[in-house]
């Protein structure tokens, strides 16, 4: 008995295990990109929540591109909900300019309340 076999009817290989032929299959290639804080969150919750959709994206070979098109969506997001915050609270760079401590406090409140909705909307939605 040969070791591999090729189906004709179906166009995929089989390779022989013990008295069984196997189909051969791979995942196809995907494209590698970098997957930042906002992507890698996700992943964690898609893999512990989601698992029909991490398991359909892994199979399809859409897994990173997903998670990198997540990450950038949720990067922009948050740059955006931080300008219109600090404009709506009247932090500016004249505060900065006379108090710095005063700025730095509002920002970081801001950032982190940002991060929140971000995250509460999107990534663990």
């Amino acid at each position: 008995m040969d070791k591999y076999i090729f189906d004709e009817s179906n166009g995929l290989w089989y390779e022989r295990q013990g008295d069984y032929y196997i189909p051969c299959l791979t995942l196809p290639p995907e494209e590698e990109q970098s997957i930042g804080l906002w992507g890698q969150r996700h992943l964690r919750y898609i893999k512990e929540h989601r698992k029909a959709l991490y398991t359909n994206l892994q199979l399809s070979g859409k897994l990173n591109s997903y998670l990198a098109d997540i990450d950038q969506q949720a990067q922009d997001w948050l740059e955006t909900i931080i300008q219109q915050m600090a404009q709506a609270q009247g932090v500016t760079e004249a505060l900065k300019a006379t108090n710095q401590m005063a700025w730095v406090d509002r920002m970081n409140n801001i950032r982190v309340s940002a991060m929140e909705i971000v995250g509460k909307e999107l990534i663990y939605a």
